[in-house]
């Protein structure tokens, strides 16, 4: 990977910590407080969605404006629309996994990077 690819990838994980940390999604309390629609509802995860939705939906404008990317030969789109059990399955397991836990793999791969116990222990698991 040359160098300007490497920091083009350090950056976009170092924005992606930090809006996960400003918005309080690596709390997992928040997240299931998201999940838990019959008791004390969070909607906060639902507005990081949204935006989330937006930022890549302006992505996905600009990448059909460009005849190639700035750090790569072409885009990386995948192809594949196909809904298989192997789609289902992972699918299921990331669900099951973020209902216990209240982490998905982004938000605790941030959280073991500032050393959240929390994090460490999805980690383990």
């Amino acid at each position: 990977m040359t160098a300007p690819r490497l920091l083009a990838a350090l950056a976009s994980g170092l924005l992606f910590g930090l809006g996960l940390a400003l918005s309080g999604m690596m709390d997992p309390h928040r997240v299931l407080g998201f999940l838990d629609l019959a008791g004390t509802w969070d909607p906060s995860l639902a507005f990081v969605l949204a935006g989330a939705v937006g930022v890549s939906a302006l992505g996905t404008l600009a990448m059909t404006r460009m005849a190639q990317p700035i750090l790569a030969p072409d885009f990386a789109v995948p192809t594949n629309r196909r809904v298989d059990a192997r789609l289902l399955a992972g699918a299921a397991l990331f669900g099951i996994g973020w209902g216990l836990a209240g982490f998905c793999p982004g938000p605790a791969l941030a959280g073991l990077a500032i050393g959240l116990p929390e994090a460490g222990a999805f980690a383990a698991a």
